[in-house]
């Protein structure tokens, strides 16, 4: 009985634990899917929210990626443009060259022709004035041999009385010239081939004078939009408030010191600076007796006295009493055909090139090649003491 009970009791003990491990066995299983649920609603609704704000940003992205495709087929349709004038220019610049040199070739053939026809003619002058020297020579041998004949008979006569009548006409010798002076002398071509020359040269300078339209014109299509910049001004110079216009207001302002400013100097830069490229600038210089105008670079002295040459960084143009002049060492003088009233300024950075330009009578006044530019250029006025304005002015498009 007593093993019977025991046995009852174990199994009681065993089933009772038994069951508490399958409550807390269930209780675990509800909890963890609980925390599932739970787990998989936030993701979800985290899910969403980032789907959304990705969605958001995937559309900036899109359009920056179309801009950006945008951006490429202008720089496409910029450089076709760029290729296209650059062949219209070479274009140009061949027909040109071809124009001149057809002149220039035509004005030597007739230069040939005039100098052939110059020399021959004055060869046949020559000859003719030989040929009647001759012809007179022949005539008077004939009108001599004559005379022999008539002193031979006469010398056999017998007639007295003929004779000394014949002898009275015989005696004095017909008149003649004295042919110990005459001669018959080379023609003279000195000075034929110069004056040749100097009519080709003068066709050649027609035909130069027809090209700087064109060449100005090229140029100008590189014209910029330029003002000039108060703080590095002469204290002595006053600006017009749109910054297009210099002259000496005739009193030294005291300004507060500025190291971009020129110190004693009337000199006044631009705002705009240029490191690359082509660029083209106009200044009316009308009524003035004295001016300076050009480029610099940016690192240029600007305090005390300047002295302007490629070598101190500047390249300008100096105009003085009706003398224009190359500002370098020394100074180059140009030769002036008229009175200026407007000069263009062009400049190649990579080429270079400065050139200037009497816009007025559209020629090239002179042109610095092989210049080294390893900084910003900027352009440079001077409008010196007399009070009438330095005016930087638009390219009339319509000259």
């Amino acid at each position: 009985m007593a093993s019977a009970n025991t046995s009852g009791s174990e199994e009681n003990f065993f089933m009772f634990h038994l069951s508490g491990c399958v409550e807390r066995s269930s209780f675990h299983t509800m909890w963890t899917q609980l925390l599932q649920k739970l787990y998989y609603y936030v993701l979800g609704w985290t899910s969403q929210e980032e789907y959304e704000l990705k969605t958001a940003e995937l559309g900036k992205i899109e359009a920056e990626v179309q801009q950006m495709i945008q951006d490429r087929k202008s720089n496409i349709q910029e450089i076709k443009d760029t290729v296209k004038r650059n062949k219209a220019d070479a274009d140009r610049e061949i027909a040109d060259g071809v124009q001149v040199l057809a002149a220039l070739m035509r004005c030597i053939e007739k230069c040939q022709e005039d100098l052939n026809q110059m020399v021959k003619e004055r060869l046949k002058d020559t000859e003719k004035q030989a040929e009647d020297l001759i012809k007179e020579l022949e005539q008077g041998i004939e009108e001599l041999t004559n005379r022999s004949s008539e002193v031979k008979q006469l010398s056999h006569t017998k007639d007295h009385l003929h004779f000394l009548q014949a002898f009275r006409s015989l005696k004095n010798p017909p008149p003649t010239r004295d042919w110990t002076t005459v001669e018959v002398r080379p023609p003279s071509y000195v000075g034929t081939l110069r004056r040749s020359l100097d009519q080709l040269e003068e066709t050649l300078n027609m035909e130069m004078k027809k090209l700087p339209d064109g060449e100005l014109k090229s140029v100008q299509q590189y014209e910029v939009d330029v003002t000039l910049d108060p703080d590095t001004a002469g204290p002595q110079l006053m600006l017009s408030e749109d910054g297009k216009q210099v002259h000496h207001g005739g009193v030294v302002k005291k300004l507060q010191d500025n190291p971009k400013r020129f110190t004693k100097c009337a000199n006044v830069l631009t705002r705009q600076s240029f490191s690359s490229g082509r660029f083209y600038f106009e200044v009316q210089v009308k009524d003035k007796t004295k001016w300076y105008l050009g480029v610099a670079r940016e690192s240029v002295n600007r305090i005390g006295q300047i002295i302007l040459s490629p070598g101190r960084g500047y390249w300008t143009i100096q105009f003085n009493n009706g003398g224009l002049v190359f500002k370098d060492n020394p100074a180059v003088r140009l030769p002036l055909r008229a009175e200026l009233q407007k000069v263009g300024v062009f400049v190649d950075y990579d080429e270079g090139l400065v050139s200037f330009y009497d816009v007025e009578a559209r020629v090239n006044l002179y042109s610095a090649t092989g210049c080294t530019f390893s900084e910003p250029l900027y352009p440079f006025l001077s409008p010196c003491t007399n009070s009438a304005p330095l005016i930087i002015s638009p390219v009339n498009q319509s000259d």
